[in-house]
């Protein structure tokens, strides 16, 4: 299983503008490369919704070697319903603290050195106050579990992770697919859980022959696939193979083939104009405002 990566974490926008002031200025990341959508994505990439829609990719850097953060921006919905699915990821950036306080944005210290911030649309971050790590700050993401257990008998057992960590006693387990990668904690929420509306989606990668054992290893276990074995097009870029899973309690999974994602998630070094002038191009907010009416909430 070395060779499958972590890519990265979907996660849906309501406020583009400040969504984007608080990854680049805040969490210090860049953009990698964004795309605008006419329509809804045959993986439900934007989840299912068929209009117009946008994808941005940040990080600290490239995902050949950074676990970045997918943001996807529905035009004409303005919030989604949080639920208890996804609980934070954990990065470790001095610098992230420093620029939170000058920015004035909410912080607070939940255990000795780490600060408890939120991203637009409530999505939590743990930012450790320990100088940035020259590989990937990105040290965790963390979702929320009924049952410990056969959470981790599906992602170790049925998906090949390394357990890395396993506390009974505080129900959380550490797992991932390599040290220097970005791991995936499970932690036990003490009943159901419950993806609102705001449900993201994990991303890993794999060498492009190993999709169709993964959808076949599924099939024989009777586990849930979402989105059989499909080539998604993004145009002047590469065509990706996908298979999308969900685990036991209905966490998002994606395993893309590595080859031809290394080709699709080359930084573009006009991500940043692409972002900016289609936030300047988005006049929804206006129209909504000039006829009294809000965005939908999802």
């Amino acid at each position: 299983m070395a060779a499958r990566r972590a890519l990265h974490f979907v996660f849906k926008v309501g406020d583009r503008a400040r969504t984007a002031r608080f990854y680049r200025e805040l969490l210090g990341m860049r953009v990698l490369r964004h795309e605008e959508f006419e329509e809804g994505c045959k993986a439900t990439c934007n989840g299912p919704y068929d209009g117009k829609w946008s994808k941005t990719m940040v990080g600290y850097g490239p995902e050949d070697n950074h676990f970045v953060a997918e943001l996807t921006y529905n035009y004409g919905i303005g919030e989604y319903r949080l639920g208890n699915d996804f609980l934070g990821i954990t990065l470790v950036s001095s610098q992230a603290v420093s620029n939170a306080k000058k920015m004035g944005w909410p912080l607070k210290e939940v255990t000795s050195g780490v600060f408890e911030t939120e991203a637009p649309g409530g999505y939590k971050f743990y930012l450790e106050d320990k100088e940035q790590l020259k590989q990937d700050p990105v040290w965790k993401v963390t979702l929320g579990v009924s049952d410990l257990q056969k959470s981790v008998s599906y992602w170790s057992g049925l998906l090949g992770m390394k357990i890395y960590e396993k506390d009974e006693e505080k129900q959380r387990a550490l797992l991932g697919y390599a040290d220097n990668q970005c791991k995936l904690e499970l932690k036990a929420v003490g009943g159901a859980v419950d993806h609102g509306t705001a449900f993201g989606r994990i991303a890993f990668s794999c060498p492009k022959e190993e999709l169709p054992n993964i959808e076949a290893l599924m099939k024989k276990e009777n586990q849930k696939i979402l989105t059989p074995l499909v080539s998604l097009d993004t145009p002047g870029k590469a065509t990706v193979q996908v298979v999308i899973l969900a685990d036991p309690d209905g966490h998002e999974i994606c395993f893309v083939g590595d080859e031809a994602f290394r080709e699709l998630s080359k930084v573009d070094p006009g991500g940043d104009k692409l972002l900016d002038d289609a936030m300047a191009a988005d006049n929804s907010d206006k129209w909504f405002a000039e006829h009294n009416m809000k965005k939908v909430s999802a």
